[in-house]
Order: C-alpha cells, then structure tokens, then sequence
C-alpha cells in the first residue's frame, strides 16, 4: 500500500471513529502533498519519496511551532502542535539515533573526508532525510573538531 493510500485508510479509520483530531491532521497533510505535487507539475508521477519529503517538512514546521509555543508559555497550543508531530512521525521511517550519525560521521571520514561540507554532504546522502541536517551538523563538527 502507498503512502497516499495509508493516508486516505486512516483518514477513513478517523473519520468513522468520530477522531476529528486525527481527521484534521491528516486532511492538512493531504493539502500539504497535493499542492507540492501542483507546485512540481502535476504531470510528474509523485512517489512515496516525494510524499515523505513533504511529511519531513511538515513535522519540521510541527516541531518549531510547538517550541516557540512552549517558550510563549501556550502549553495547550504546544501540546496540540506535538500531538500532530506525533501522528506525523508515525508516517515516517524511525530517525537513526545519535550513536548511529556518530558512526555514520566516523564511517566517511575513516573514508577520506576531512572538509566539512564534502564530509557534511557524504552523511546527509547516506541518512536519506531519517536525521535532522543540526544534528548530522552538530556530529560531523564535533568529530571534525571544529
């Protein structure tokens, strides 16, 4: 089954179950999705991995809503936003922990890396959007010792 499909399944699950958060959640994810695929042409195919680079994009957006939320102390607005990021994530493949960016890092600097945007690019090529760029930043900095 398809990402789109498991979208629409679960938007129906939502839908039946009288989940109106869930259901909302999911119907923005859809406009999200359907107006970057408009955005690239509607006569490109749009694949599982378009559709994931989306849902990325719209975690990120979940994730810094609900941090600014917290530190203006609109806790009710941060939890709804980290409840969506929630739902969201369940989409997406689980993130690599920081151990395995380490190893990662290490991995293509043991290969011949020692310029941080060639070292940078190798990682972020190899983590396919399962880490965030600050992290895999934070990583190679800190093994490159910069």
């Amino acid at each position: 089954m398809g990402l789109l499909a498991k979208l629409q399944e679960d938007l129906k699950i939502a839908l039946k179950g009288g989940n109106s958060e869930v259901a909302g959640t999911i119907r923005m994810l859809q406009a999200a999705i359907h107006n970057e695929h408009i955005a690239k042409g509607k006569e490109k195919e749009f694949t599982d991995e378009d559709i994931m680079a989306v849902l990325r994009k719209e975690a990120k957006k979940r994730r810094e809503s609900a941090d600014i939320f917290a530190s203006a102390g609109r806790a009710e607005l941060a939890s709804k936003e980290e409840g969506e990021l929630t739902l969201i994530k369940g989409y997406l493949p689980p993130e690599l922990s920081d151990a395995e960016v380490d190893a990662l890092v290490a991995e293509v600097i043991a290969a011949g890396g020692s310029e941080f945007g060639k070292v940078m690019g190798a990682v972020m090529a190899k983590v396919a959007g399962r880490a965030e760029s600050g992290r895999v930043s934070a990583a190679v900095k800190k093994a490159l010792g910069e």
